[in-house]
């Protein structure tokens, strides 16, 4: 048993130290579960506070939650930070018991990601070049990229010029939890590469003795960290499904993720492999692509087999 933090606070000060050093939990997770702490926080302060909650305080929380109307998902998230907390508690002996145990998790149906078709992607790109330009170029070799490689957004904006500097067929990209894996390039995905990285100086920052260097693949004159923003990609891919004549509303950084995956399997990919190619930990969260999958081709036959269009 170790010696127990004075307070609920520091409890949570050495989770999260926990969570970061033994299990390498990214900064956003762990702001994520800084936020939940602090929010359960607030509402215990007057039932003991997170070192003296009772199941009734912590049941009651979870009730709030229900009646401020956050997404079922929300919700599962801070019940799940919530409860790991009161684990590593229990863990550390600083509680006999984990007031959290009882708490139901909320029912979250299954929530199947968003699609483009492999037409629809290629409708994007087009329009991406349809005038030569040099955004043009960037934003295609961007779809391009991130189609071909199965790339969380992030990655994608965190790449740098090094990671391409010699053609590469793989990308070697720094995951979730600080894992490695290799992502494959298609040759348009290195063919667009090749168009883009002709014309990537003009999105240099302007010096004294002219653009200055910068370390990312795409780098930005105006963002603070000096790489285009997740943000930014989504705000251009917008405006270039409207030119498209694609949905807006279907296309997102991470659309393309989704369609990676799904075009995989329904070509015939096994599930590992690509469990293996997204960085995905546990096989559960790669599974979901096999229902959307067998959805598409379910629907494939009901409109295109002529025995069912009767």
């Amino acid at each position: 048993m170790s010696t127990p933090p004075p307070t609920g606070a520091a409890w949570a000060d050495a989770f999260l130290e926990m969570m970061a050093v033994e299990r390498a939990a990214a900064k956003n997770t762990l702001n994520a579960y800084r936020r939940d702490l602090t929010d359960a926080a607030a509402f215990l302060a007057s039932r003991g506070g997170l070192g003296g909650a009772d199941a009734e305080a912590v049941e009651a929380y979870f009730g709030e939650l229900g009646r401020r109307g956050l997404s079922p998902a929300t919700a599962a998230r801070r019940r799940a930070a919530l409860r790991q907390f009161y684990r590593f508690v229990l863990g550390e002996g600083w509680r006999a018991d984990d007031p959290s145990r009882r708490v139901d998790a909320p029912k979250r149906g299954r929530s199947l990601p968003k699609l483009v078709s492999r037409e629809e992607i290629e409708r994007l790109i087009a329009a991406a070049t349809a005038d030569g330009d040099a955004r043009g170029l960037r934003l295609a070799c961007m779809i391009e990229v991130v189609y071909a490689a199965g790339l969380r957004v992030s990655e994608l904006t965190g790449l740098t010029l090094q990671a391409v500097s010699r053609d590469p067929a793989f990308l070697m990209i720094r995951g979730k939890g600080g894992k490695d894996r290799l992502a494959p390039l298609n040759p348009p995905a290195r063919t667009a590469l090749k168009a883009y990285l002709a014309v990537r100086d003009q999105f240099l920052r302007s010096g004294p003795k002219g653009p200055q260097p910068s370390p990312w693949l795409f780098p930005s004159r105006t963002a603070a960290a000096g790489r285009l923003t997740p943000a930014r990609f989504a705000q251009m891919l917008n405006d270039c499904a409207v030119t498209a004549g694609v949905d807006p509303a279907r296309v997102s950084p991470h659309v393309f993720r989704h369609a990676f995956a799904t075009h995989l399997l329904e070509g015939g990919a096994d599930l590992r492999a690509v469990q293996t190619l997204l960085g995905h930990a546990d096989i559960a969260t790669t599974q979901i692509y096999t229902h959307v999958a067998s959805d598409r081709l379910r629907e494939t036959v009901l409109t295109k087999h002529p025995l069912a269009k009767g």
